[in-house]
């Protein structure tokens, strides 16, 4: 599986540990930045690893920020992303099973790195459910084409 990581200054160190235990664990990574605790506009990483999702560079994204929900709303701009925020295991299996989530966020700054490693290998290990979920989800597919116009 290929992953797109990218993360502000306040998210830095958080992906950088994060992005040790992929590497662990195999998986192939793109690394989008930022490469330093330098100050840094978290809307430049969440386009550049959302794109990477949505082109298929990627099969799936981290994106890591002060508090997660920047990132989040950022990359949700990008057509055919699905970011969610899960600071918890509930949320972060629900995310894939209901939501086919394909983009993760985190906040380094309200969770710790354990917690943030046992998050994304569950939301890393859960299949979308499909079934219901799937007309749910050309649902947000059909709204995205709507604001395309």
């Amino acid at each position: 599986m290929r992953i797109a990581l990218g993360a502000d200054h306040a998210g830095f160190d958080l992906k950088e540990a994060l992005k040790g235990w992929l590497l662990e664990q195999e998986y192939e990574i793109q690394d989008v930045g930022t490469h330093s605790t330098d100050s840094a506009d978290y809307p430049d990483y969440a386009v550049q690893v959302g794109e990477a999702v949505a082109s298929g560079k990627a099969d799936r994204g981290l994106l890591v920020c002060g508090t997660g929900v920047g990132m989040a709303i950022a990359a949700n701009k990008i057509p055919g992303v699905r970011a969610a925020f899960c600071p918890d295991l509930f949320t972060a299996r629900m995310s894939r099973e209901h939501n086919d989530a394909n983009v993760l966020t985190f906040g380094a700054r309200i969770m710790g790195r354990e917690l943030a490693r046992e998050i994304l290998a569950l939301w890393l290990a859960t299949e979308f459910a499909g079934g219901r979920h799937t007309a749910r989800i050309e649902k947000i597919a059909q709204i995205e084409r709507r604001q395309d116009r």
